[in-house]
């Protein structure tokens, strides 16, 4: 069962709404402990019981959610469940309500939607009663201490605050208000344009989300941006107001990103980091804490938490971290064991990590890497190349059978450069090991000999590897066989080749149709087999066994890292100011361009959502095409007698513009020559702009005796005039 069902939630909500409050409580405790960042929970379930007047656990329930749910909504509950209590309370009352709004703007007064608390508690300062002159000064001091902090916060009355502390002064002392007004000015406006490009960001937050674990989802990487916008736009300062103010609005969004991205442990780490930066350890060890509670899983929440811990030289809590990390993640992998190993060893010496080495080395889900880790901080940390060979040595009696001990056995007896007992070790795991375990150590057995051995030794090793290997493969035989390719795996070093690229992937499709001649496949999936796959010096991994890989490793596979999953909404298209046709305005420019028939075309063509076509690929289909000229639309497609329908509007000219008359019927010569000239400058253009593929169709038809199809014609007056009258005005 999901326990983080948004929908189911939702459903329970409101059936929570429903009932009583008695029975709605443990509806709304489960739904809580679930998500204990949601702001309408919280605020449903304190409204239910301000609503049976049952003030005590509001109150518990404020105390509960207000310090870790710090939006708008849920405070200005807060304030009014506060001003309903004191209202009957005379002074004392509204002395508890002052400082409670005082609590709320110095929690939330930086929040983009809190001019309307501001403005609330100016008009509740201004609403108090005064007794004496002293009273009334202290009352207009407080008034404008307010007015001075609200004008400072870009929040979207920050433009009518202003208006109102102008009027405010002004209605004290024009005298005094001309001063201050000039001074507060500049920071009036400072806040204003932050406000403007602050709503950027937030405008592309989902307030209404719910904290749930990381799913992948589009909706959430999006969001997971939107908050690293604003938090990166915070940082930043825009403002320029004092390091200390700056602090308390980038801890603010924080908070705020948490209520959302509660089980996301980046950014919590960075949140902590933040502060670690900032010089404040104290909180920073505070926000790991309140980590580490809201996800107990996070096993790289704890090793950062106890990072920190002892970077400032706090031993003792960092070492309970790693207790705890050792007590829940022993049994499942040896991790915590190496980690507390060498947090021994940096912090208590060489006596206590071989202590606690000897205890954890006995636990039955002790691996080898526990061995490898204490022989190697023994031989790099501690110079200690005896301890450090009997523990591999120790490790060899439960470990023979694991390929993985055996290498790192290897390495480190090749730093020592002890080639005796190298070969000894290769030989005892080889006469131990299944052949299909055994491929990475005889890999890495004949790298041995090529190295220190001479060239019969090499051979030798290299023949038997082949021989044992054999009996994995199908075709024993031609594993035996010598190839080119095993001489490229053998003189090859490091990114330095015997061959040429080409000749290496040349050499590789040679050996796997050599391996693969005799199955009984089909011809069409053993070419494909073969074309498919393109080496390279850098992704074809050519050691002594390189060719003992599977097809699949040897392949150049694509680089997913940079895929992207299709998704149109995704990617946003252009932003395209459309004139009153519909169209754009270069698109509107090109229509006038266009004769009448044209234009009557393109403009009932249906859109279409997609990439664009080729215009030559599709022009050149129509030239193939054998298209029935004269029909009407809707009417049968035989041939018709009499004029077509394009002849109601008269005779056509060559580029298939109307031939009109002069209205006295007689036309002059001067008309006659510019005629003439039109049309031999569209049969230009035509020209001009017929497409490579068309010339070429053209070239292979003239070649084949064949005539051009009439078709073509008509395609091409109806198809390359666009793109012809386009060339044409583009170069003219």
């Amino acid at each position: 069962m999901d326990i983080y069902n948004v929908e189911a939630a939702e459903i329970l909500a409101n059936e929570a709404l429903q009932l009583p409050i008695a029975e709605a409580a443990p509806i709304y405790e489960k739904l809580l402990a679930t998500f204990p960042t949601a702001v309408k929970y919280w605020k449903q379930y304190v409204e239910a019981y301000i609503a049976a007047n049952d003030e005590e656990t509001a109150k518990q329930i404020f105390s509960r959610c207000l310090l870790t749910c710090p939006h708008i909504n849920l405070w200005r509950c807060y304030i009014n469940f506060i001003k309903r209590v004191n209202s009957k309370r005379g002074s004392e009352g509204l002395e508890e309500t002052k400082k409670a709004f005082d609590f709320m703007l110095n929690y939330v007064g930086n929040d983009v939607a809190s001019g309307p608390v501001w403005m609330e508690y100016i008009a509740f300062l201004k609403s108090m009663p005064v007794v004496t002159p002293q009273d009334e000064s202290r009352r207009m001091t407080t008034i404008r201490k307010v007015y001075q902090k609200a004008i400072l916060v870009p929040t979207s009355h920050v433009e009518q605050l202003w208006k109102d502390y102008d009027n405010f002064e002004n209605s004290v002392s024009r005298t005094l208000a001309k001063g201050l007004l000039s001074e507060y000015q500049p920071k009036f406006n400072s806040a204003r344009a932050v406000y403007r490009e602050r709503k950027k960001y937030i405008d592309d937050i989902d307030w209404s989300m719910l904290a749930i674990p990381s799913t992948g989802s589009y909706k959430e990487e999006q969001q997971c941006m939107a908050w690293k916008r604003l938090l990166t736009f915070e940082k930043g300062n825009p403002q320029r107001i004092d390091a200390a103010a700056a602090n308390r609005r980038i801890t603010f969004t924080y908070e705020q990103c948490l209520m959302y991205l509660y089980h996301h442990p980046d950014v919590w780490y960075d949140y902590a980091t933040w502060h670690a930066k900032n010089g404040s350890t104290d909180s920073a060890i505070k926000i790991f804490q309140r980590a580490v509670k809201a996800l107990p899983g996070s096993e790289v929440l704890k090793y950062a938490f106890a990072e920190l811990e002892e970077s400032i030289g706090a031993i003792q809590p960092a070492k309970t971290i790693y207790e705890s990390l050792v007590a829940e993640n022993a049994s499942m992998t040896s991790l915590a064991h190496i980690q507390f190993i060498r947090f021994l060893r940096r912090t208590e010496g060489i006596e206590a990590a071989r202590k606690y080495f000897l205890e954890a080395r006995k636990l039955p889900s002790c691996t080898y890497h526990v061995y490898v880790a204490y022989a190697t901080m023994s031989f790099c940390l501690d110079k200690d190349a005896k301890v450090a060979q009997n523990v591999f040595e120790a490790g060899l009696k439960k470990f023979m059978q694991e390929p993985g001990y055996v290498l790192e056995y290897a390495d480190f007896l090749c730093r020592l450069n002890d080639d005796r007992n190298v070969r000894a070790l290769f030989e005892r795991a080889l006469s131990l090991l299944p052949p299909e375990e055994s491929v990475e150590v005889w890999k890495r057995f004949a790298q041995f000999e090529q190295i220190y051995g001479d060239l019969s030794s090499m051979l030798k090793v290299e023949q038997r590897r082949k021989e044992a290997l054999s009996k994995t493969s199908e075709d024993a035989l031609s594993s035996l066989e010598n190839t080119l390719y095993d001489i490229v795996s053998r003189y090859n070093y490091m990114d330095l080749w015997p061959c040429s690229s080409k000749e290496l992937d040349y050499l590789s499709r040679q050996e796997w149709l050599a391996k693969n001649m005799s199955k009984k496949s089909d011809k069409s999936v053993m070419l494909t087999s073969v074309v498919g796959p393109t080496l390279d010096k850098g992704n074809v991994g050519v050691g002594a066994n390189a060719k003992l890989l599977p097809l699949s490793a040897r392949v150049v596979r694509p680089e997913t890292s940079r895929m992207i999953i299709y998704d149109p909404r995704q990617i946003k298209g252009p932003v395209i100011t459309a004139t009153s046709s519909g169209y754009t305005k270069e698109v509107d420019d090109i229509f006038k361009m266009l004769s009448p028939p044209i234009m009557s075309f393109i403009t009932n063509l249906p859109a279409i959502e997609g990439p664009s076509p080729d215009i030559d690929i599709v022009l050149g289909v129509l030239l193939q095409s054998t298209l029935p000229a004269g029909l009407d639309v809707g009417k049968p497609s035989g041939p018709v007698p009499g004029a077509t329908t394009t002849d109601l509007s008269g005779p056509r000219n060559q580029n298939g513009s109307v031939h009109r008359p002069p209205r006295d019927g007689q036309p002059t010569k001067r008309k006659a020559i510019e005629r003439q000239e039109e049309e031999d400058a569209a049969a230009a253009a035509q020209n001009r702009a017929m497409p490579r593929d068309i010339f070429r169709l053209r070239q292979i038809q003239r070649s084949r005796g064949v005539a051009p199809a009439q078709s073509g014609s008509a395609a091409m007056s109806s198809g390359s005039m666009f793109s012809g009258e386009q060339s044409a005005n583009s170069s003219s």
